[in-house]
């Protein structure tokens, strides 16, 4: 009997130490991908600060100071000064308005809502920022970077939709709710917009439908993943009884009940 309660001991606390390792693995990659962000938006930032004081062309140096990392750093993230002042350029067209329509739409946790104005704010600036958009695009897709695993544009629109479905993060786990922000990355944002132009030739409104619409079916998906897993996650199974127990079990049961009186 002891023997078989240290297996299980043993097995079960093996269980456990690899569910905690991964969790682990996944908690400091998480924390190293945040940190990234991080520092391109404080790269970013400083560029943009730089413009909004009247410095039309600021060089890598100036740029590092102002956002206290090295030229090397900044370099990392941005092999092109044109494509970090384009980067820069966008955020000072988009983002105050962007930040507005996220802070307006529905104050009681509409996701929907909340998706939807974030988007038709992004469409209302398109005529301004899908040319630099396509600029973009055509820097960062030539450059080839020194890590092909992280993103070369992109993490003011990632954090726009996170911060708009933010709500759901109490309804969705960790994995589910990354799942959704990369999902809607694909259908909203102008990068969205240039392919519903190019691919499809719509025009600007019935871009906005559509990526709305997108969202939307995006946003519905993902819970009713989530309320999938929860319904269907197997009960915990009894260990199963061991063939000397069965046994003893059985002579037990078998023995006549007037054997036990004195």
């Amino acid at each position: 009997m002891c023997s078989y309660s240290t297996d299980v001991y043993f097995k079960q606390h093996q269980s456990v130490k690899q569910i905690e390792a991964c969790v682990a693995t996944t908690d400091s990659e998480t924390g190293r991908f945040r940190q990234r962000r991080r520092t391109r938006a404080a790269i970013v930032d400083a560029a943009a600060e730089l413009l909004r004081n009247g410095r039309t062309t600021p060089g890598v140096t100036e740029i590092a100071e102002a956002a206290d990392v090295s030229r090397r750093t900044v370099y990392q993230y941005f092999p092109t000064v044109d494509q970090l002042l384009l980067d820069a350029t966008l955020g000072l067209l988009s983002q105050n308005e962007v930040d507005i329509a996220i802070d307006r739409a529905d104050a009681g946790g509409d996701v929907s809502e909340r998706v939807q104005a974030m988007t038709r704010a992004l469409a209302d600036l398109s005529a301004q920022t899908l040319p630099l958009g396509r600029s973009l695009i055509r820097l960062t897709v030539d450059s080839p970077g020194e890590n092909i695993e992280q993103p070369k544009r992109g993490y003011r629109g990632v954090a726009w939709i996170e911060r708009a479905i933010a709500p759901l993060r109490s309804e969705l786990d960790e994995a589910a709710f990354e799942r959704l922000v990369s999902a809607l990355a694909m259908v909203v944002g102008w990068e969205a917009l240039i392919v519903l132009q190019d691919l499809r030739g719509l025009p600007t409104d019935e871009q906005t439908r559509v990526s709305i619409w997108a969202a939307r079916a995006l946003i519905q998906a993902a819970l009713d993943d989530q309320a999938s897993q929860l319904t269907s996650t197997p009960a915990t199974a009894k260990p199963a009884t061991r063939a000397g127990d069965a046994d003893r079990d059985s002579q037990t049961d078998e023995r006549d009940p007037g054997t036990d009186r004195g």
